[in-house]
């Protein structure tokens, strides 16, 4: 017995226990069905269909996982847009390190108060930026008259 898979080879039924369906896919990468689906549908995590359902193996899973979409692996110009080691940060990771809303990040860099520049579609905030915003505007005592 044959399968046909989501890109249209037809491989030999596995039996093993190693496979999952599309809701215990989505389950454990803590997605929608329609997520899954729509990976399968888009060739980027492999699956195969028997007459009425769908499987993945938990490695395809694992590998899908692996390669998925994540802003933290975003490259410009060949370089990593968030490259912590080197001092550049995303607002939600600049936010997060101060430990303030991203809209009070987003705020301070559109009245001046927080230096970031725009790569591509995406602002990067340096680590130097980051703590002289710190320091000037989130550490000051208020006056008291």
């Amino acid at each position: 017995m044959e399968q046909q898979t989501s890109w249209g080879q037809n491989q030999p039924v596995n039996d093993s226990n190693k496979v999952v369906s599309i809701t215990e896919a989505a389950r454990i990468n803590n997605v929608t069905r329609q997520a899954i689906y729509v990976a399968i549908k888009q060739k980027k995590l492999k699956a195969t269909k028997d007459s009425t359902r769908w499987t993945i193996h938990l490695d395809d899973l694992e590998e899908y996982r692996k390669n998925k979409y994540s802003r933290t692996k975003s490259m410009f110009n060949g370089e990593l847009l968030f490259d912590n080691r080197k001092g550049y940060y995303s607002v939600n990771q600049a936010a997060k390190l101060l430990n303030v809303p991203a809209q009070k990040i987003y705020y301070a860099t559109r009245v001046g108060l927080l230096k970031a520049s725009r790569k591509g579609a995406a602002w990067v905030i340096g680590i130097d930026d980051l703590k002289t915003y710190q320091e000037n505007y989130l550490n000051r005592k208020p006056k008291v008259g």
